[in-house]
């Protein structure tokens, strides 16, 4: 594990923040997960443009340059041939409810090795159940962000494992299909790509992005649309994004089996061509 906190490196067993932090106290954080491969950050860009904006929504310090000199200086130091990268920001520490001055901001970043899915589970698809809890978002009036926060993600996510299944899928009182625990969700219906706008409850994910302009390029016919439990399980094709998974589809949800369509594999190609950096 490699860990910088505001620039600095630290072994694991000696980083320390403060028991006040607002982070430990409140949740009160930003993140971002980033993949690196081969020594090289993926989509660091999007990554921080997205930080940057939710930054600015919550009045929240974030001082773009030194991170990036943080992650650069922290490429040499990765030695997995694929590794994971959490990008914390935390307005620092708390003396009361009241913001701490922008001066006690701090970040840390920490880089651990991970696998990418194989050639054999994105060939086989992967397992969902639905989440037994709702997705929620403290902020309503402001769309979803990467927010410490992350309770409802997280008890989905342990609720996946329990039931030895690769995803737990939020389903709102209405009876749509938003997302998944760590996940965007897309679904190919009469052969068209549709995935949940993105907002309030709707992460705005970084791989979402990549497949949506991928299908343009492509000329595939895609939108952003309300997703039913019904239509999921008819969908002809179902698969899940993120930043570190790329594409991954989704064969069984619920033990019932679904999709089973190959548009992922052109997606997935059509954004290898076009990676930056």
């Amino acid at each position: 594990m490699i860990v910088n906190i505001d620039g600095g490196f630290l072994e694991p067993g000696e980083a320390r923040l403060p028991v006040d932090d607002g982070g430990f106290q409140f949740g009160e954080t930003l993140f971002e997960t980033l993949k690196a491969c081969d020594r090289k950050i993926l989509r660091v860009s999007e990554h921080l443009d997205r930080l940057e904006m939710s930054a600015r929504l919550l009045d929240f310090p974030c001082d773009r340059k030194r991170i990036e000199s943080a992650l650069e200086r922290t490429i040499p130091r990765l030695t997995a041939p694929v590794s994971r990268i959490r990008l914390t920001l935390t307005r620092g520490s708390f003396d009361s409810l009241e913001y701490p001055p922008s001066k006690s901001a701090r970040f840390v970043i920490i880089a651990f090795p991970t696998e990418e899915p194989t050639t054999q589970e994105r060939q086989t698809g992967v397992a969902c159940v639905f989440a037994p809890n709702r997705r929620v978002n403290p902020l309503s009036h402001l769309p979803q962000m990467k927010r410490g926060n992350y309770a409802d993600c997280l008890f989905a996510a342990n609720h996946a494992r329990l039931k030895g299944v690769r995803e737990a899928l939020f389903v709102t009182e209405q009876g749509e299909v938003i997302e998944g625990a760590t996940s965007n969700l897309f679904i190919v219906r009469q052969g068209a790509l549709i995935t949940p706008p993105a907002g309030e409850l709707v992460l705005a994910g970084i791989m979402r992005r990549q497949v949506l302009e991928a299908a343009a390029r492509l000329g595939l016919d895609s939108r952003e649309a309300a997703i039913s439990r019904e239509e999921l399980m008819q969908a002809e094709e179902v698969f899940l994004t993120n930043s570190l998974i790329d594409i991954l589809p989704v064969t069984r949800i619920e033990n019932q089996p679904v999709g089973g369509g190959r548009m992922w594999n052109s997606l997935l190609s059509a954004i290898a061509t076009k990676t930056p950096a």
